[in-house]
């Protein structure tokens, strides 16, 4: 059965998140923290990123081992290197992306979950920096003419100063995000044709058999090459080779003066902006296809 829609006020969101955190051992200000990742998913536009996450984050075999405090594992005049302490990434890169406002490097590993990647990268913008953030997961996605998963969905974000506030470009190299996967199949909802593979290497539309079996990478060999780099640069972010070390989040932040005047260069992105036509109609239609987010912070909130 279809489940119906109901719809609510940020407000009302925003306490209904926070209280199901709450039910589930998160602290306040761990609550708010989540709450407000996955309401501005949803006011994005990202469903399978909105307040549906926070059941995944309860169903998650990371959650129901013993977590502790984030701490340093390295740090220098310019970079930081994290322990996340087993919480779910949407915490851990909070912090890891604060940090990174002051050190212009962080990353971090023993974290998973970290939610959508336009988020932090928008926060480092905000602060008049370029922003580069990869991230490096469990196997999801099979090789262009394979069946078996060997790498993860590995999104990429970047963020970008100007002179109308922050532009953001989050894109996974997966055809089609696990989390999405995962609510279509709570809401009893088809896949699209030619994104997943089921348990035996058949093409599927059916989500239970995707999560057995594999997604297929965005853009055939391009997007699997695109992964594949960015899980080299998470063993950069603490990931490994094994399934015990598999996530590894990186951050690089630079601020745009030390290659020229940075408000010369804040107007000139915005000038390109406009010179390439409507943010929100290209947001339109990259969001429809499911794998892109493209939008400035004012845009992405009209």
């Amino acid at each position: 059965m279809k489940l119906g829609r109901v719809r609510l006020s940020v407000a009302d969101a925003r306490d209904l998140a926070e209280g199901a955190l709450r039910g589930i051992g998160y602290e306040n200000d761990e609550a708010r923290i989540i709450a407000d990742h996955v309401i501005d998913a949803a006011m994005c536009g990202y469903e399978y990123s909105g307040l549906a996450k926070i059941l995944n984050v309860s169903e998650s075999e990371h959650f129901r081992l013993p977590r502790r405090s984030m701490k340093v594992l390295r740090e220098t005049e310019g970079s930081l290197a994290f322990d996340g302490g087993n919480n779910v990434g949407m915490l851990a890169l909070f912090h890891a992306a604060q940090a990174t406002i002051d050190k212009t490097k962080a990353h971090v590993t023993n974290a998973w979950m970290s939610g959508r990647s336009a988020y932090y990268v928008e926060m480092i913008a905000k602060h008049r920096l370029v922003a580069i953030h990869t991230a490096a997961s469990s196997p999801q996605v099979a090789p262009p003419g394979g069946v078996r998963p060997v790498l993860g969905t590995n999104p990429i974000a970047i963020g970008l100063p100007s002179s109308r506030g922050p532009i953001v470009f989050d894109m996974g190299t997966s055809a089609y995000m696990m989390t999405e996967v995962m609510l279509r199949e709570r809401l009893g909802e088809l896949l699209p044709e030619g994104v997943a593979l089921g348990p035996g290497g058949e093409p599927t539309r059916d989500p239970a058999a995707a999560r057995h079996g594999a997604l297929l990478p965005f853009g055939g060999y391009k997007g699997f090459g695109l992964a594949l780099m960015l899980q080299a640069l998470g063993l950069l972010g603490g990931s490994g080779l094994d399934a015990e070390s598999e996530y590894g989040y990186l951050f690089v932040a630079f601020r745009p003066d030390l290659l020229g005047p940075a408000d010369v260069f804040e107007r000139q992105v915005t000038q390109l902006r406009r010179r390439h036509g409507s943010l929100a109609s290209m947001r339109s239609a990259f969001r429809r296809s499911g794998h892109f987010a493209l939008a400035s912070a004012h845009a992405a909130r009209a």
